[in-house]
């Protein structure tokens, strides 16, 4: 068998992905509004006014409790077959196979909590 052949699928998804990612950038590139000046380089707190002098206002510990649940939530979908498959007569194995992953998520879990990331510390009082 032709190599060519043998990874058009390979090479066919390559071009495809590529241009997908592109086709947004270019587009927004083309239509997107062009404004410049005081209030367009100002930061937009949910139409709060901003106070501080940093350019970026979110304290770290939002982008660890935003990342934590975005990998837990991932998790969780892998929850969603094993559901479905209960229904249909499920296995010991598959339960084995699911407690496996629960617990292998529950000490991330356990130490998250513990380091305090679920526990969001207000800096600036109102």
């Amino acid at each position: 068998m032709d190599t060519l052949t043998e990874f058009f699928p390979v090479l066919l998804f390559f071009v495809v992905a590529i241009v997908f990612t592109l086709a947004p950038v270019l587009i927004s590139y083309l239509v997107a509004p062009r404004t410049s000046g005081k209030k367009t380089l100002t930061t937009y707190e949910c139409g709060v006014k901003p106070f501080g002098g940093a350019w970026i206002r979110y304290s770290a510990s939002y982008y660890i409790y935003a990342l934590i649940f975005i990998a837990f939530d991932v998790d969780v979908l892998y929850l969603f077959p094993i559901a479905v498959s209960y229904t249909k007569g499920a296995k010991a194995y598959e339960f084995y196979s699911l407690l496996a992953f629960v617990l292998i998520l529950a000490p991330a879990i356990i130490y998250a909590w513990g380091k305090g990331v679920f526990t969001w510390k207000r800096k600036i009082q109102l």
